[in-house]
């Protein structure tokens, strides 16, 4: 790596980190404070709920109270007895005043309603009547009568000649106190927040501004109660918002409803996210200065000590190096210029030590395995020398000569396959299944594995490209290195064939005992063998060879019910497959397979 471009890493990284240190600062500060504004928004929103609630109860008692009075002062009764309508309106203007409501209405025993005063004009007789006609319906103390876009809040109180107990009744007397924008002005003062009083889906009274601009707004949040605190959008300004019933009217209920602002409080958030966003660019601009100020004086000597690794990397031992200095790179130089030349000296050792190795641990394994065979082959044509022998052991002493013979064919056929490139190959569009089918028969000439049974599972067609030959040795490695490791009473092997995402799978499972721990990383080595008497660890490397040449992979894997499964995975590469081909490998076969194993080329788990 250049100077140059290390010292721009260095550079680009200092403004990644603090760029992204100062974004998450932001958010986080950001989203702190949201939730601590809106905490507290939601906590006033309750209070003024609350303090609204003691108000109303105050209030109420307040307005019984004046009503009881007024019902039973002398000049009310006197009032409620003259017969004639006109008199009674005009003499109850004193005692309206006296009661100081906004609304005072007197009532005949018959509805007829005989006085009506109201600070707000337009609500009739005919409204005083059909809400006195409710009232007398319900059971609530208090009352909302609603006339002329304006609300009220009603007491009724009964009129009696003498006591309420055996008195005469003279009529009733309704004092009513108006929800306006005044009493809503004074709610807002106590809450510290905005209100708004509705009845049914109408406004009648709020603290906000520009009401008829907002009115839309306000009808939807009357129209929907809830007391939990929920966001809602009056105008262009954004408020938490919560409400409360004042009546249980479901027809047309009375509700407040008290507005917390967020915009107030995002102002405030958006002059810290300001602040923050401007200390983030200083640290950015000021950290990166430095970081290209002091970068050259690290970048110089790292650049020379880089040369020096590509060097070695490309096999360049004496590549000039540059020493100078006290600091950690200097260390750093010359120690990589020490280790430069102890590297070289132990590769020329190494690569001898291997050399003499490999051609040891070959020769001794390829001389034991020959001196066995050739040892097997000389003893019984000394027996074949006998006259007296009959014809049946003159053929088992054949058939021992010749497993010799195969013996040594394979051991050199396995050495050569490592000398032969993938060029060598030979595919042909062939079926898988006939491949393992091959590979079985000449498992079954082993009379040894005679109670093992082998069950092939094919599923698809299961066609491929491929070297026949050379598949059926790996595949002939692999069956019968299961078959010695499957127990002698109730061994079993299963091959399983499939086709599927453009590839062909071959695996093969054994309930044997396993695959030991020290060799199962390096199961796939050459020369590595585990339980066996007389084997030269090639068996599985060749099989990895094979398939390899053919672009695929094995592997053997781990299974939860102790059995040993070996997969092969190889690419199906065919030009087009069709049903024409005359390829059936649908279905199950089950066979038992015989033999006696003598090959050493054939693999068996190494761990058994």
């Amino acid at each position: 790596m250049h100077s140059t471009s290390l010292r721009t890493r260095f550079l680009l990284s200092m403004l990644l980190i603090t760029a992204g240190l100062t974004a998450t600062s932001l958010l986080v500060v950001r989203h702190a404070v949201r939730n601590h504004v809106r905490e507290g928004i939601v906590e006033n929103l309750h209070n003024s709920v609350t303090t609204f609630q003691n108000f109303q109860r105050e209030r109420e008692i307040m307005l019984t109270r004046s009503a009881e009075l007024v019902a039973d002062l002398p000049i009310t009764r006197a009032i409620m007895t003259a017969p004639d309508p006109a008199t009674i309106q005009d003499a109850s203007r004193d005692v309206w005043q006296l009661a100081g409501s906004d609304l005072f209405v007197l009532i005949k025993p018959d509805d007829a309603i005989v006085a009506l005063h109201t600070k707000s004009p337009g609500f009739t007789r005919e409204s005083a009547a059909r809400y006195f006609q409710q009232s007398l319906d319900e059971e609530n103390s208090s009352h909302w009568w609603f006339g002329a876009h304006h609300l009220y809040q009603t007491f009724l109180q009964p009129i009696y000649a003498g006591s309420a107990a055996d008195g005469h009744l003279l009529g009733f007397l309704v004092i009513g106190s108006a929800i306006d924008d005044q009493l809503a002005r004074e709610v807002g003062k106590v809450s510290a927040s905005q209100v708004a009083f509705s009845y049914g889906d109408e406004l009648v009274a709020t603290t906000l501004p520009a009401l008829q601009a907002q009115i839309a707004s306000l009808s939807q949040l009357a129209a929907s109660a809830r007391s939990e605190p929920r966001d809602v959008e009056v105008g262009n300004e954004h408020f938490l918002a919560t409400s409360l019933d004042l009546s249980d009217q479901p027809s047309a209920p009375v509700r407040l409803s008290v507005l917390g602002s967020y915009d107030q409080a995002a102002r405030f958030l958006d002059n810290l996210n300001r602040l923050l966003l401007l200390l983030g660019c200083a640290a950015v601009v000021v950290g990166s200065g430095l970081v290209y100020l002091v970068s050259h004086t690290f970048t110089r000597p790292l650049a020379s000590l880089v040369k020096g690794v590509r060097a070695l990397e490309h096999g360049d031992f004496h590549h000039p190096l540059d020493p100078r200095g006290t600091d950690e790179i200097a260390e750093l130089t010359v120690a990589f210029d020490r280790m430069r030349a102890s590297l070289l000296k132990t590769q020329d050792a190494l690569l001898e030590s291997e050399r003499l190795a490999t051609i040891g641990r070959m020769a001794s394994s390829i001389s034991h395995d020959l001196r066995h065979s050739l040892a097997a082959i000389v003893a019984n044509s000394e027996f074949l020398c006998d006259g007296h022998l009959t014809g049946a052991q003159r053929e088992e002493l054949y058939q021992e000569v010749r497993t010799g013979v195969n013996q040594m064919t394979d051991l050199i056929d396995s050495l050569l396959e490592f000398a032969r490139t993938r060029e060598s190959l030979n595919p042909t569009y062939s079926s898988l299944s006939d491949a393992v089918q091959r590979a079985m028969q000449a498992v079954r000439l082993h009379p040894r594995h005679h109670g093992t049974l082998i069950a092939v599972h094919s599923h698809g067609q299961n066609a491929a490209w491929f070297d026949s030959r050379k598949l059926e040795r790996a595949l002939y490695n692999l069956l019968l290195n299961a078959c010695e490791a499957a127990p002698a009473a109730g061994g079993r092997v299963e091959v399983t064939l499939s086709q599927a995402g453009g590839a062909v799978t071959v695996a093969v499972a054994d309930n044997g005992p396993g695959i030991a721990e020290p060799i199962r990383d390096k199961l796939f080595h050459p020369f590595v063998s585990h339980g066996k008497e007389n084997g030269t660890g090639l068996g599985l490397t060749v099989v990895q060879k094979i398939v390899q040449d053919h672009g695929g992979e094995v592997f053997v894997e781990r299974t939860v019910d102790a059995r040993t499964v070996f997969r092969i995975v190889l690419p199906d590469r065919s030009p087009q497959r069709s049903s024409d081909d005359g390829i059936n490998l649908t279905g199950a076969s089950l066979a038992p397979i015989s033999g006696d194993r003598n090959s050493e080329n054939s693999i068996r788990h190494p761990d058994r």
